[in-house]
């Protein structure tokens, strides 16, 4: 019996193809027309893995690793294959585990637990030639759908007590898995076809673990080399450490703690904890008593302004008087202001900031001058001198906050030793499970969509379709000199996104399908519900959390 055929359209081009062929084998038709590997597909809002079949007619585009989407999916699947490879070389026994831990360099830091099992540089030459292997066995990935209480009996079976407490909180009936050969786990989100796709990855031998490093969706056939940061890695480390500590290191056992009735401790020890960070920063500071200059920088959704009002009340009760300032006051005039290379302002390249009178104005502070302080006009794009004027007594301390306070280009006439830098970022210290973390990016994303949309009553539409401009300036003008500081702040709260789900959820359910943020919001509500929602009426006045969510002392 002849097959029924379909027309599937990419782009302006439309070809015809028999019932129950792949997308896979569709995409390879249209490769040669694509600079990188296809890894998905995607009609209207929604994504297509390759390993589904032609049904009926379809108008689609497809997804490579060069684009956001697919490089997720192929970081993703080489994880699923460094958790099968780690199986195969330590044993399929329970007590051999591999936890993915969080971000370094352009790869992840993993962990490996296990009774007999010692990790080195042998042990990891044959991880990796296993993984090798993999690739090139061409093994197909494969899905199959059960249901929830049926994941949960099969994650107990398999040792995944992680994933065992994770669905336990689900409220949706179907679970995703994937398996590569009798290898099965859950991952969230899709996946490549076969392992053949995953030729791209090194491994290397760091700290009491290892990283897996991965290509960048701007160059996807090439591993980077492996840069460790060490500052932000010991920062990272000692926050996962603290999970350990109490008990809490993925989202099943937070969701736990709140349906015991015990995150309220939780909320005050994290807050406690973060207060005793702040002091000894204050702390720092006071015992170098040449220090004049405070510069805070930090990612967007860091919690800068909070975290700079606390750590002035610290230096405060230190003895010093700090005054802030804000180098957005030194923005140059508006139409002197560069622009980016699709002719819009570009306010977060150093060249928009007036560096010469920033400088003149600190180094006459320094030198024990009265000073007269610029506000910038935003709505006229003019500086405006008021009359607010600063003379630096002895006591005196200037708390100055802005995205390029770590590039010493900004402060180039001030002496280092009267500079004390802080780097602050939301380093998320939380994983979904042991084998699928949650991105900063996320966690930040996820504050900002709840901030705008309260203080500036933007939508979560307009806050997603910016955010990638935001991260390319992050790049550009933060991440280089995040090693640069004197100290790191993890503004992190273990139990935000339990909190921040419930702000969260009814904006992004206001993003209509038609609209190109919609997958975007699909995603991060898909990764909302696997948080238990709190309240935020207990969570204290003065935490970093109130800068998103409101009722902060601070009136931010």
């Amino acid at each position: 019996m002849e097959r029924k055929k379909y027309c599937v359209q990419v782009d302006e081009e439309i070809r015809e193809y028999e019932e129950g062929i792949t997308f896979e084998e569709i995409a390879k038709d249209f490769q040669p027309k694509y600079e990188h590997p296809i890894v998905l597909g995607q009609e209207g809002y929604k994504l297509l893995e390759l390993n589904k079949t032609l049904t009926r007619d379809y108008r689609i585009r497809f997804i490579t690793t060069g684009d956001t989407a697919g490089n997720k999916t192929y970081k993703r699947s080489v994880c699923l294959l460094l958790v099968k490879a780690v199986h195969d070389v330590c044993g399929h026994e329970k007590e051999c585990k591999v936890m993915i831990d969080f971000s370094v360099s352009k790869g992840y830091y993993c962990t490996l637990k296990g009774e007999h099992i010692t990790l080195n540089q042998v042990l990891l030459d044959r991880i990796k030639a296993r993984m090798q292997e993999l690739v090139a066995e061409k093994l197909p990935i494969k899905k199959r759908t059960v249901n929830t209480d049926e994941a949960v009996s099969l994650f107990h079976q398999y040792g995944m007590h992680d994933k065992e407490k994770l669905f336990g909180f689900r409220r949706c009936s179907k679970v995703n898995l994937y398996r590569i050969n009798e290898f099965e786990d859950y991952n969230y989100g899709y996946m490549v076809p076969n392992t053949s796709y995953l030729s791209y990855f090194d491994l290397f031998l760091y700290d009491d673990g290892f990283v897996i490093q991965l290509p960048k969706k701007e160059n996807p056939t090439v591993v980077p080399p492996f840069e460790p940061h060490r500052k932000l890695f010991h920062t990272l480390k000692e926050s996962s450490e603290w999970g350990d500590m109490v008990g809490i290191q993925t989202v099943g056992d937070l969701n736990e703690e709140i349906t015991k009735g015990n995150i309220q401790e939780t909320i005050l020890v994290q807050e406690a904890l973060q207060e005793k960070k702040i002091a000894e920063i204050a702390q720092m500071i006071v015992e170098r008593p040449e220090v004049k200059f405070v510069l805070i920088a930090g990612p967007s959704s860091s919690g800068k302004t909070t975290f700079s009002h606390r750590l002035s009340i610290q230096l405060r009760a230190n003895g010093l008087v700090p005054h802030p300032i804000a180098v957005d006051n030194y923005f140059v005039e508006r139409e002197k202001t560069p622009r980016d290379k699709d002719g819009n302002y570009n306010f977060e390249c150093l060249e928009a900031i007036d560096v010469e009178a920033f400088n003149r104005d600190l180094t006459d502070l320094l030198a024990g001058k009265e000073v007269s302080l610029p506000v910038f006009n935003f709505k006229l794009g003019r500086r405006e001198y008021p009359g607010y004027t600063k003379k630096l007594g002895e006591q005196d301390v200037l708390v100055i906050e802005g995205i390029h306070c770590l590039n010493d280009a900004l402060t180039y006439r001030l002496p280092k030793e009267n500079k004390f830098k802080i780097y602050i970022s939301a380093l998320t210290q939380l994983n979904i499970d042991e084998h699928n973390r949650i991105p900063t990016t996320d966690g930040r994303l996820i504050r900002r969509i709840v901030r705008d949309a309260r203080t500036r009553g933007t939508s979560a539409r307009q806050t997603i379709a910016m955010w990638p401009s935001v991260r390319r300036g992050e790049e550009e003008n933060i991440f280089p000199y995040q090693e640069e500081a004197d100290v790191m702040f993890n503004s992190a709260l273990i139990y935000e996104l339990a909190v921040l789900k419930l702000y969260a959820e009814p904006i992004l359910f206001g993003i209509e399908k038609d609209c190109e943020e919609y997958i975007e919001a699909k995603r991060l509500l898909k990764f909302l519900d696997y948080f238990v929602g709190i309240g935020s009426e207990n969570i204290p006045t003065n935490s970093l959390l109130r800068e998103f969510v409101g009722g902060g002392c601070f009136h931010i």
